[in-house]
């Protein structure tokens, strides 16, 4: 599975439909989905998942709204029940071949992070569609696994969660080191990287792309919190201390860089996921979910930092983030 920052044909989502994701505060999604594109556009292609003609239409509406140029962007009637690609779309693996380089799609079994919010069968067929229109080999580990819960560097290194990946809604008669050899054979990764819980509001039991990403082979971005008194500031120290002991698949320390956490946000009295560790890279660009006025900044300058070769583009998220996820949660990188 190749790094997210190498070279992308394309970035995959499905457009935003149901309501109950964002009880009450639907409206102004679908114009955040248009500000990602805009961004994305002009740099790859943009492929959109729709369920029929009338979504396709209401989609273009709000491209043209956002005066987003559509001549990269394209239309597929393959209908979904709600708008996280990043953990419901394909994952594009690749290898070499006589000298030729191959592509395949992985298709996880997918359950709505553990059978929280059926249905999810369109959902689960999202990855083998899109195989299918294109004419992709697909395979099917017969397990389930979502895309925002696991993080590679190309290299063979992939980096989860225990509180995610161990959790028994998702593969409860699988160990560990089980799962180990499914993400080996089908994701081509030799070395394990494994933390702990995720953030507080997190329904997805704690996915990595909350938490700690890789920026290049051998660094990571990681967020801490510095409020002692905040649910997450244990969980992410404890983080940070395992990161500090781990090394790459050469037997390198890993290099860390620290992102701050915004300020607690609520919605109905429910703690919100917000992380800047949420942010999605693509052609030259890096788009960051933002929250904080006065972090956003903090955040935006660590990761341009990281990312002298691409431009960091703040995302306003606060009200994507009601449905508790944020840019990352809903974007998958085709790769060229």
């Amino acid at each position: 599975m190749p790094a997210e920052w190498a070279p992308h044909r394309g970035t995959w989502l499905s457009w935003p439909h149901r309501e109950s994701s964002w009880p009450g505060k639907f409206e102004p999604v679908p114009a955040v989905f248009a500000e990602i594109v805009r961004h994305l556009a002009p740099r790859e292609e943009v492929h959109l998942n729709v369920a029929d003609d009338a979504m396709e239409r209401s989609a273009r509406e709000a491209l043209a709204k956002a005066a987003v140029p559509t001549g990269n962007v394209f239309f597929h009637h393959h209908p979904t029940n709600d708008a996280w690609c990043r953990d419901h779309g394909p994952i594009f693996v690749q290898r070499e071949v006589n000298g030729r380089r191959e592509q395949r799609v992985v298709d996880w079994g997918y359950n709505a992070w553990g059978g929280k919010y059926p249905p999810f069968d369109d959902d689960d067929v999202i990855p083998s569609r899109i195989a299918a229109e294109f004419g992709i080999d697909c395979v099917h580990p017969g397990i389930v696994m979502e895309g925002g819960s696991i993080e590679v560097n190309g290299r063979g290194t992939l980096m989860t969660t225990e509180s995610c990946l161990l959790h028994p809604n998702r593969n409860p008669t699988l160990a560990k080191a089980d799962i180990e050899r499914f993400l080996a054979e089908y994701l081509g990764v030799h070395h394990f990287l494994w933390l702990g819980d995720g953030i507080e509001g997190d329904d997805t039991d704690g996915h990595v792309d909350d938490l700690t990403r890789f920026v290049d082979e051998t660094t990571v971005v990681t967020v801490i919190e510095d409020d002692p008194a905040d649910p997450n500031y244990r969980p992410l120290r404890e983080n940070l201390s395992r990161l500090r002991s781990m090394v790459d698949q050469d037997g390198r320390p890993l290099d860390i860089v620290t992102l701050p956490m915004p300020r607690p946000m609520y919605q109905d009295d429910q703690r919100l996921p917000a992380s800047y560790a949420n942010f999605y890279i693509a052609n030259g660009v890096v788009l960051m979910p933002a929250y904080d006025r006065d972090r956003d900044e903090t955040a935006r300058t660590a990761l341009q930092g990281c990312f002298p070769r691409h431009t960091v583009i703040p995302i306003e998220c606060t009200d994507l983030v009601w449905g508790l996820g944020a840019v990352h949660c809903v974007t998958q990188q085709w790769p060229a």
